[in-house]
């Protein structure tokens, strides 16, 4: 067992408490930042004359050769998983101390795993979210080509899961493009509150070796450091925060997910899913299933329930650190790693599904999707809209009778009920002219569709 104390004890600690107690076995991944604040610590020590320059040099030189069997032994990690750390803190302090001698004792001077976490967490995070960030993008990417690849290609729009109105499929791709710049920028405004330095708040009360935290923020390219070292050791907002917005954006994951699920069933067929992210059935030799999105949409409660877990943990917690800000760090990690997963495998199932263009063009022509349509054609001979919502209501429930559609019912069947109808009803009908309609900006008119689609792949 290798801890950082133990001088205050007397027993050996109990070998199952020990493996309750230790964190390595999940916080070994923060070994590089880790390593990289110490870096940055050691500088600032050797500026208030606790480290010489030589000794400086020694415990930086040390510090690059963990840095580097980090990098390229993975398996310097899981080997030292054997050894019996207690923590990150501890593996790091042994190895350079067996590297450097007594200085690397020394390196410890003022700081407390307390404030070294808390700088190692943010230190992660910020590069994590950072690569976070540039998934979104990268699928915001993929959805602006796919829509830019079926430009005129028609769709049933649905509210309550019922066909309402026709839409265009790059409209409806671009509505997911919205949530995910959304995503991306609660990302983007969390990491500035993210990007605070808490390394020299030591355990609760401040650095008693007068360590100036100015220079190590900008050491390790923070944009500012904490003003109150109590809140600074057991603050945690950050993580919440980026918890939050992974639980929404794979909320918003989910809701393509099941879209999708839907459209590739043979009930609907707009889509067909690639092989590449497809399974098949162990007993029905027929089933293509879509288990790729079925698992987005599975674990997108996962993701939710580690932030609802996060913040039950801190819910009850007196000022400052106490031991179970560990918890802080699994489902951190866990949301961190199922929400990068589920946008590369998002990114898949739309760069290799097949789009049904004809399946979906001839469902928009269903369901009397261009009733709100014929009541603006009313609208637009002087009748009020309410008047006009009502008297579609009974063409409609007439056509239904009759089994035709609205553009196949005759002029005559359209004077029972109004005499304003006049031949140019059914050129307001066509699909393409009650699509053109919809010109307000964000609308689905073939205009506003492309004008969407050329900010996106700009």
């Amino acid at each position: 067992m290798k801890s950082l104390w133990g001088g205050r004890f007397s027993e050996k600690q109990n070998d199952f408490f020990f493996q309750f107690n230790e964190s390595f076995s999940f916080d070994m991944r923060l070994a590089e930042v880790d390593i990289i604040g110490s870096k940055a610590y050691a500088k600032g020590l050797q500026r208030r004359g606790i480290f010489t320059e030589a000794e400086l040099a020694s415990v930086l030189q040390g510090l690059d050769e963990l840095l580097h069997e980090v990098q390229s032994q993975p398996e310097r990690l899981i080997q030292a998983l054997r050894e019996g750390y207690e923590d990150v803190h501890s593996f790091v302090e042994y190895q350079l101390t067996q590297k450097v001698g007594d200085l690397g004792k020394k390196l410890h001077t003022g700081r407390s795993r307390n404030d070294q976490v808390a700088t190692d967490l943010r230190l992660y995070l910020r590069g994590e979210l950072d690569t976070t960030v540039s998934l979104i993008q990268d699928l915001q990417k993929t959805l602006a080509t796919v829509a830019s690849q079926h430009p005129n290609t028609v769709m049933p729009g649905y509210t309550h899961l019922q066909k309402a109105q026709p839409i265009l499929f790059a409209h409806y791709l671009l509505s997911y493009y919205e949530m995910l710049k959304r995503d991306g920028g609660r990302l983007e405004d969390a990491r500035r509150r993210l990007n605070v330095l808490p390394l020299g708040s030591g355990a609760l009360s401040g650095n008693s070796m007068g360590v100036d935290r100015q220079f190590l923020a900008s050491e390790l390219g923070f944009d500012g450091i904490t003003a109150n070292s109590l809140d600074a050791v057991s603050d945690r907002d950050f993580a919440v925060e980026f918890m939050s917005a992974a639980s929404l954006g794979m909320v918003h994951l989910s809701r393509l997910a099941e879209d999708l699920i839907l459209y590739c069933s043979d009930e609907f067929k707009f889509i067909r899913m690639g092989d590449q992210v497809s399974t098949g059935s162990s007993l029905m030799p027929q089933k293509k299933n879509p288990d790729a999105l079925e698992l987005i949409r599975g674990k997108s409660g996962r993701v939710v329930g580690n932030l609802m877990g996060m913040l039950t943990v801190l819910k009850g917690l007196p000022s400052c650190y106490n031991k179970d800000l560990q918890e802080d760090k699994e489902a951190l990690f866990d949301s961190l790693d199922t929400y990068k997963a589920c946008l590369r495998v998002m990114r898949l199932v739309l760069e290799t599904m097949t789009i049904n263009e004809e399946r979906m063009a001839a469902e928009a022509e269903k369901a009397y999707m261009n009733a709100t349509d014929l009541a603006d054609y009313f609208v637009g001979k002087g009748m009020a809209f309410r008047e006009a919502h009502h008297l579609v209501g009974e063409i409609v429930l007439h056509a239904i009778q009759a089994d035709c559609s609205l553009h196949e019912l005759s002029l005559e069947d359209y004077h029972r009920f109004s005499n304003l109808v006049d031949t140019d009803v059914y050129k307001a009908l066509e699909i393409m002219a009650v699509l053109r309609k919809k010109s307000s900006i964000g609308g689905t008119s073939p205009d506003q569709v492309q004008a969407a689609l050329n900010s996106a792949l700009s």
